[in-house]
This record gives structure tokens, C-alpha cells and sequence, in this order.
């Protein structure tokens, strides 16, 4: 087993020009929308509580510390705002406690990652994936139930919503990593995770308005008509989605081939063992790790927060909130797609793999680094505000072709373990973010507490996107070639995998 990972990269290209499909639209493009569409069901279910909190809680009849003063914007906007003893709601939960049942989801979601990373690796991701948010979504219908029968209730179905979402991000990773080439990625992968963004921006506006004009009482028609579009997806990928090309009983020959050569060792051969010892002491992936943990934190702070910080500090009434705070993540979304372009374009204009992925990554963390600094001390300036935060976010959505397709870049065989990992202690620091929220402005809705929430944000994006510079890398690893692989069993000058299929010794 001489031939070396240039010569397979090498090799790897020709047999993708040589293999090109024709048409515009083929099975891996299926693929990719429908794990658009499931990431933009997944982030829906996770955003919608942070625009019906608003609407559920009486933010009126909340404690204040006395010597604090609470609207230093409201003599200059928003006097004759009509709407905002009407929208009060019926629970009266402090900011503390707003912020445990916010962070639940999160509890939940975390501590399914690196199992269903393992499984997916070894039985399939398409179940996984499937099944989980169907769990996700017929859980949603017990929101408003739990939620006036108490805090804990509401806790644990939450809870449970997020169990059912945590196959989401490693079992489309590996499913990436089995039907989309290497000169794809970019492209492909932004726009699935992308689904992220435009969820969000479904969801906070059309929360709002679910809020104020629902039925059912307002704020419980959020949960009740996600749910069913939820429900609706999973059923629809579980029947049209295909685990990998060698499954799908209708894929273009010509496509099949063009995936599986390309995709080297991703698709179509034996599950070895995960090289656990080499991912753990492998700098790139504690680059990807590092980033993946200040990019949750700060989007984190930022997704669950936003709408009580335009409720809070800013004044806006429920419709123009969930309509403000899904603009930086409109932007988001846009930019996302317009970054893959132009990584794609960096890559083919022979800049180095590795480079683009630096650059764009810098560019997607350090931007709402310097946003939230901005944000920090525009005083009693609503819209200048929500432009910074807007400008920022949008900036943020180049990650998607920086470290988050990385982990295809240098494992694609292992991509979803290792996303995995990344996503389960990036979660475990994204939960972290709103109970800190709810610590400094418990009692204390200025400026002045939101100030330290943004700065701590800030400051966490730029170490961690620091630390993403110096080390990462887009090489495919040693450990994940699968030409490095010890043969299981040996017979008549073959190998054998695990799956029992002939592979000849020399390649």
C-alpha cells in the first residue's frame, strides 16, 4: 500500500472531471435540500421559545432592583406604544428562571451528541436523523400544556425536544461526507447548515405574529403549528432520503460514480476503528474544537437573548421584535451563501484549502467581535443598534465555509464523529451563554448589564477565532486514509473488511 494521500488527491481530481454529471439536478442535490430544510426545522424548534417567552411572561409585573432605572430608552421611543400592557403575559418567571427554562433544550441536545455521532458512523445516519426530530416535533404539541402545568414540566419537555434534535448536525455531517465531493463542499455544505439561518429567520417573525394574532391564546399556536411542519419533514425525508449513493435504487450511474470516486473512503467501505488517540492530539481538530466552542457561545448569547434585549433595553412591541431580531440572521443567511462562493472561487483560483478556510473563518468570528463591541455603546439607539448587530451576525454566516465544513476536509471518513465532539462541547459552552445573561441582567435590564453581556462575547469570539488561525489545517489527515487501514482477515493475496467484501492488497 504505497500510493500517498497526494497521489489519491491528485487522482481524485481527474476522475472528477472525468465523471462530472451533465445535469443540473441530481439525487446528492435532493440530499442537500432536504438536510436544508431539517436544519432549518431544527433551529425553528430551537428559537421559537426565545420569542414566546417574551409573549408569556408578564415583564411588567417582574422584581427591579430599586435603584436601578429600567427604561433609559423609553422617554426618547416608543411612548405611545399600545400594544405593550397587551402583551403581557401570564407567567410571571424572573430572568433567572426565564434562563434555565431557555438552557434546558440545550441539556438535552448536548448530551446525545457523541452517541449518536458513534452510532451514525456505525448503523446509518438517516434514522437518527429522522426519527430525532420526529421526536422533536410531536413533543412541541406538549409545550403549552407543560408550560401552565409548571417550570419543571416545561423543563423536561424541553429537555426531551432536545434529545431529539441532538442526531441533527453529526448525522448530516456524515451524510455530507458520504454524497457531497470535495470540490462541493463549500457550496453544499453552507447551504445545509445555512437551514440554521433561514429557520431563525422563519421563526422569530412569524413567532411574533403567532404571538400577538395565534390562535389558541397566541403564543401556544408557535408551538402547535411548527410542530406539524416539523412532523411533516420527518416523515417526508424518512421516505426520500437515502442513507448513501450505493443505496439510493434510483441515482444516475453516472452520478454514482462520480460521487464515490471522488469521496474517497467515505462511502461504500468498511467501518474501522476510530482512531481515537491520533483525533485527540491532532491540532486541527483542536482548532475546529476551539472555534466551533466561541462560535456557539457567542451565537448562543445572541439567538436566545436578542428578543428579550429589543423587549428589555429597546422597547419594541412583539410583531417588530420578532421581525428586528430575525434580521441579523436574514443577513446571516445571505452572507453564508455569498462566502461559499467566494471560498470555492479561492480554492479553484489555486489559493490553498486551507487559506480560504482561514480567511472566511476569520472574517465570519472576528466581524461580530467587533459588532458587539459597537453594539455595546450606541446608547438609546434602537435601529443603530439592530444595523451593528445586523452587520455583525451577517459577517458571522461565513463560518459555514470556514471551520464547519472543516471537519470534512480532514476526516471525511470520521467527519461525523468528529462533529460530534465539536458540537457537543461548542453546546456545552452555548448553553453556558444564557445562564450568564440571566446572571448579570437578573434585576438589572440596562445598558450598562447587556454592555458585559456583549463584551463577554466578544471577547470569547476573538480568542477563539485566534486560536483557529494559528492552528488549523485542511490536510486530510494520516489517521482517516484508508489505505493506512490493517487489513481484518487475510485469504488468497485479499483482505477482507469488516463487512466481509474482498479488497486487494495492492492498490
Amino acid at each position: 500500500m504505497t500510493m500517498t494521500a497526494k497521489h489519491m488527491d491528485d487522482s481524485t481530481t481527474s476522475k472528477e472531471n472525468l465523471l462530472t454529471p451533465k445535469g443540473c439536478i441530481g439525487a446528492r442535490h435532493v440530499v442537500t435540500f432536504m438536510l436544508f430544510l431539517g436544519m432549518a426545522n431544527a433551529y425553528i424548534m430551537r428559537t421559537n421559545m426565545s420569542v414566546a417567552i417574551v409573549a408569556m411572561v408578564n415583564q411588567s409585573a417582574l422584581p427591579v432592583d430599586p435603584l436601578i432605572v429600567d427604561d433609559e430608552c423609553e422617554t426618547y421611543y416608543f411612548k405611545n406604544d399600545t400594544q405593550s400592557s397587551s402583551t403581557d403575559g401570564e407567567f410571571i418567571w424572573n430572568t433567572k428562571e426565564q434562563s434555565y427554562i431557555l438552557s434546558s433544550f440545550f441539556y438535552g441536545y448536548v448530551i446525545t451528541q457523541i452517541p449518536f455521532g458513534i452510532l451514525a458512523k456505525k448503523y446509518g445516519a438517516k434514522y437518527f436523523l429522522g426519527l430525532g426530530m420526529l421526536i422533536n416535533s410531536v413533543f412541541a404539541f406538549l409545550v403549552p400544556i407543560a408550560a401552565r402545568a409548571g417550570q419543571a414540566e416545561l423543563i423536561f419537555i424541553r429537555f426531551i425536544q432536545g434529545l431529539g434534535e441532538g442526531p441533527i448536525v453529526p448525522c448530516t455531517h456524515a451524510m455530507l461526507a458520504k454524497w457531497i465531493p470535495p470540490s462541493e463542499r463549500s457550496r453544499m455544505g453552507a447551504f445545509v447548515y445555512a437551514g440554521a439561518q433561514f429557520g431563525t429567520v422563519i421563526s422569530y417573525p412569524l413567532s411574533g405574529i403567532l404571538s400577538a394574532y395565534g390562535f389558541s391564546g397566541g403564543w401556544p399556536s408557535i408551538f402547535y403549528v411548527f410542530g406539524l411542519i416539523g412532523t411533516i419533514w420527518s416523515i417526508a425525508f424518512l421516505f426520500l432520503v437515502y442513507e448513501d449513493p450505493e443505496a439510493h435504487p434510483s441515482i444516475a450511474e453516472v452520478e454514482r460514480k462520480y460521487i464515490m470516486s471522488s469521496v474517497w473512503g467515505a462511502a461504500g467501505v468498511s467501518s474501522p476503528p476510530v482512531p481515537w488517540k491520533s483525533i485527540v492530539t491532532s491540532a486541527p481538530f483542536w482548532a475546529i474544537l476551539i472555534a466551533h466552542m466561541g462560535q456557539n457561545y457567542g451565537y448562543e448569547t445572541l439567538m436566545t437573548e436578542l428578543p428579550t434585549f429589543m423587549k428589555q433595553v429597546l422597547h419594541f412591541n412583539i410583531q417588530e421584535n420578532g421581525v428586528l431580531s430575525a434580521l441579523p440572521y436574514l443577513a446571516m443567511w445571505v452572507f453564508s451563501m455569498v462566502a461559499s462562493f467566494i471560498a470555492d472561487f479561492l480554492i479553484s483560483d489555486s489559493f490553498s484549502i486551507t487559506k480560504s478556510r482561514k480567511l472566511v473563518n476569520c472574517i465570519g468570528q472576528y466581524g461580530p467581535a467587533i459588532a458587539l463591541i459597537f453594539a455595546s455603546y450606541t446608547g438609546c439607539s434602537p435601529y443603530l443598534t439592530v444595523f451593528i448587530l445586523t452587520t455583525g451576525v451577517g459577517l458571522n454566516g461565513a463560518i459555514y465555509s470556514g471551520f464547519k465544513v472543516n471537519h470534512l476536509d480532514i476526516s471525511p471518513r470520521f467527519a461525523g464523529i468528529l462533529m460530534s465532539f465539536t458540537n457537543c462541547l461548542a453546546n456545552l459552552a452555548g448553553l453556558l451563554a444564557p445562564l450568564v445573561a440571566g446572571h448579570i441582567i437578573n434585576g438589572k435590564p440596562t445598558q450598562a448589564a447587556w454592555r458585559w453581556v456583549f463584551l463577554i462575547s466578544s471577547g470569547v469570539y476573538i480568542v477563539c477565532a485566534t486560536v483557529y488561525l494559528i492552528f488549523a489545517s485542511s490536510e486530510r489527515q494520516p489517521w482517516d486514509n484508508p489505505y493506512n487501514d490493517k487489513p481484518k482477515h487475510q485469504k488468497n493475496g485479499t483482505s477482507t473488511n469488516k463487512k466481509g467484501e474482498d479488497v486487494e492488497d495492492t492498490l
